[in-house]
């Protein structure tokens, strides 16, 4: 069965959340399903494999190419009832008898193969004609092809593209177009979510040359957690290396889902997210940094102000904990509000203004369950726990956070965008304060969106993950132009 980023509670949280919080010791058991195969599917397995199964957090069923078993009847049985612990998947067989198991390989089996014919791919080709917006009209022109998963991008201060690939490798496109990669970048532990994440650069770049980056590191014994490192280019290679943050390596997990990994320069400051990676008791624990947006300055020291710098046993980074997965930061230019998302369970993904040393409540307060059905808590509030700002159930899987900036969309300016990958939609808000004024999906179905930039030439720029295919770059013109 494919990697998927599904959560799963191991037992060390179980017996955490048990004794802290008594009604995680009351959870039922997953409700007994019916013998409908298709029904079965739309409710457990949709949310992560798409209602089509061509992918939607995750890759498609469909190609049988799979990454951890040798693809027979058996081995999809295996993983349906089992579970993938390691990479986020849960197991269903406490909700499923033999005979349902049996039905959802079957209805793969048949999604995947017709009168000995594959499922056609669906049309990955970007909308040659105008788009209309309620602010604007715009066309998608594509920047850059046949990429693998482009996680982060930033701008040069001549305007040349900086981004990552999570498998590990990082590009500057040249003037004429073509990405040039760096080498002797970090080695990183590539695996389900894990990979070469977020790029960019300190804002005296021109000055200071420092490129920041973030990855999975690899530990021992096959575990990773997420790392912040800087570093310089050099005649096209890595160079000047320091390390921004690590974790220690009690911290390391083989568990390859939720490293968070977001970067944001404000004020002097970095920011940045981890994710609780997977285990969601860590979220609450402010003697690690799981589950937790930072605040550091720019070579890694810790500010004196920040929240619980003289809390003790603290970690001291911390800005904000009670975080599941967090993907998204971004500084408001007008209101000054720092704003992030996270991705839930299955529900409950979370648009929040974040405040210092605030709990966001995960997974004590959630708007989602667990994918197999069971519930995470049964509160959605909680006093001294924040509220988001905006939830979605079900999840669109929220990723990437942007204020754009640019001239060339007047009356988009200083509007917060909103990137998803299981919804493949691109949402800008207007933001007034602390509240949201107006909300509009600008699109939908051109790709996972992983992040989203204003570039030097006043154009919004979007990467692209299409699930099963090469990836890409794109960015949003005036219609007019």
């Amino acid at each position: 069965m494919r990697a998927i980023p599904f959560f799963t509670i191991v037992p060390a949280c179980s017996l955490f959340l048990s004794s802290v919080f008594p009604a995680f010791a009351q959870q039922t058991p997953p409700p007994r399903l019916g013998g409908d195969a298709r029904k079965n599917y739309q409710q457990l397995c949709a949310t992560c494999h798409g209602e089509d199964m061509r992918g939607s957090k995750t890759e498609s069923l469909l190609d049988t190419h799979w990454k951890y078993i040798d693809g027979s009847d058996e081995g999809i049985a295996a993983v349906i009832r089992d579970g993938l612990p390691l990479s986020g998947m849960p197991a269903f067989g406490d909700a499923l008898n033999a005979a349902e198991v049996r039905g959802l390989v079957v209805l793969i089996r048949e999604n995947a193969m017709h009168a000995g014919m594959p499922i056609p791919r669906r049309s990955t080709a970007l909308p040659a004609d105008v788009q209309k917006s309620a602010e604007h009209a715009w066309r998608v022109e594509s920047v850059l092809e046949g990429l693998d998963v482009p996680w982060g991008i930033d701008f040069l201060p001549d305007g040349r593209l900086i981004f990552t690939e999570r498998a590990g490798k990082l590009f500057v496109v040249e003037k004429g177009g073509a990405p040039v990669e760096i080498t002797g970048i970090p080695r990183v532990w590539v695996r389900d979510e894990g990979g070469l994440m977020d790029v960019a650069l300190h804002p005296d770049y021109a000055r200071n040359g420092w490129v920041y980056l973030t990855l999975s590191d690899p530990g021992e014994n096959d575990t990773a957690m997420t790392k912040i490192v800087r570093g310089r280019i050099r005649d096209g290679r890595w160079a000047d290396e320091q390390t921004i943050f690590s974790a220690p390596k009690p911290a390391y997990t083989s568990r390859g889902i939720h490293f968070g990994s977001r970067l944001l320069f404000d004020g002097g400051y970095l920011f940045f997210s981890v994710g609780e990676r997977g285990a969601m008791g860590q979220a609450q624990d402010l003697s690690l940094p799981n589950g937790k947006v930072h605040r550091v300055f720019d070579d890694g020291s810790i500010p004196p102000d920040n929240p619980f710098v003289k809390t003790p046993g603290a970690w001291p980074s911390i800005w904000s904990y009670g975080h599941r997965n967090p993907q998204g930061l971004a500084r408001d230019p007008a209101g000054g509000g720092l704003w992030e998302t996270e991705h839930g369970p299955r529900g409950g993904d979370e648009l929040n203004l974040i405040r210092p040393g605030a709990n966001y409540g995960w997974p004590v307060i959630t708007y989602g369950m667990n994918y197999n059905g069971t519930p995470v808590s049964a509160f959605t509030a909680k006093e001294g726990m924040e509220q988001p700002v905006r939830h979605w159930t079900p999840s669109i899987a929220t990723s990437p956070l942007h204020f754009y900036t640019g001239d060339k969309f007047p009356r988009w300016k200083n509007n917060l965008f909103l990137g998803s990958l299981a919804g493949q939609q691109l949402v800008r808000f207007v933001i007034d304060g602390d509240k949201i004024a107006n909300e509009e999906i600008v699109f939908k179905n051109l790709g996972r969106i992983r992040d989203i930039a204003t570039g030097p030439d006043g154009l919004l720029y979007v990467s692209l993950e299409l699930p099963g295919e090469p990836s890409r770059i794109v960015r949003l013109i005036p219609a007019d132009e």
